[in-house]
């Protein structure tokens, strides 16, 4: 099963994951897993690389198409490969809402370090990933599982908590420009004025551009995140799409009025 993992991931282009038994991670949402017909032995995390190259008016991950559908098509054929080999696995995955701690199981699982700014870095691809585990109740050590690290963090040098626009990594408020772009309904002056000078029409990236950890990011080798890049978002660009096509784009969670506001307040009308 090792073999089949290894194969797997080589064939999708993820360089970087590891096994931890269950026991290993922290459990902070009990009530998914009680949901489940199994009982959880082992998670195999994975990290998908998304940097694509620079965009415009939009965080870089949302030039892609949106990462979740990423995280299930790598999460499904890899409980496919395992199904291969034994029928009666049982397997499910997850990204963003886990029955874990995602972002501390990565680190104990030794595939990066913690930033200030609570995102985990990896050695190669910087900041630039998404985190992805498949819970099983296969034995752990029939996947390879490694014991948890130590958890290590970054230089603490400061850059992103100085780059922050809104001050939330300094303790200053409690919302960061990326919150605030994602934020419903009608947006203070202030706000709206951040997003103009930031000219963010969705989410923030300073955080991470200005991490010395990123000052060369590679690009990612996962063909999905270069199919139907956007990497300046325009009125004429949204309006174009049909709603299929919208909610496959990462920012068409908070709907598209949210996004028209946003682009309209960055383009000043």
């Amino acid at each position: 099963m090792k073999n089949a993992l290894k194969g797997y991931f080589e064939s999708f282009g993820v360089e970087f994951y590891a096994v931890l038994s269950y026991s290993d991670c922290r459990e902070i949402n009990p009530g998914i897993m009680s949901r489940e017909d199994f009982t959880p032995r082992s998670v195999i995390l994975y990290l998908l690389p998304y940097y694509t190259g620079e965009t415009v008016n939009i965080s870089r991950y949302a030039a892609s198409l949106d990462y979740h559908l990423a995280l299930r098509e790598c999460a499904d054929g890899l409980i496919s490969a395992l199904r291969e080999l034994r029928p009666d696995v049982h397997a499910k995955g997850y990204g963003d809402h886990s029955p874990i701690d995602e972002v501390g199981a990565a680190l104990r699982a030794g595939l990066g370090i913690i930033g200030d700014n609570g995102l985990i870095i990896n050695e190669k691809y910087g900041s630039y990933v998404f985190i992805g585990d498949v819970i099983t109740d296969v034995p752990p050590e029939e996947l390879g599982a490694v014991l948890p690290r130590e958890v290590e963090h970054c230089l603490h040098c400061g850059s992103c908590k100085r780059a922050c626009p809104t001050g939330s990594l300094r303790g200053e408020e409690s919302d960061c420009l990326s919150a605030i772009t994602q934020r419903k309904g009608e947006l203070t002056a202030a706000e709206a004025d951040l997003m103009r000078k930031y000219n963010t029409a969705w989410g923030c990236d300073l955080c991470q551009s200005s991490c010395p950890y990123n000052r060369e990011p590679m690009v990612t080798p996962i063909e999905f995140f270069h199919r139907d890049r956007i990497p300046y978002l325009t009125r004429g660009l949204l309006d174009a799409m049909d709603k299929p096509a919208f909610l496959k784009r990462a920012f068409a969670w908070r709907g598209r009025k949210t996004v028209e506001r946003n682009l309209d307040i960055v383009n000043n009308n």
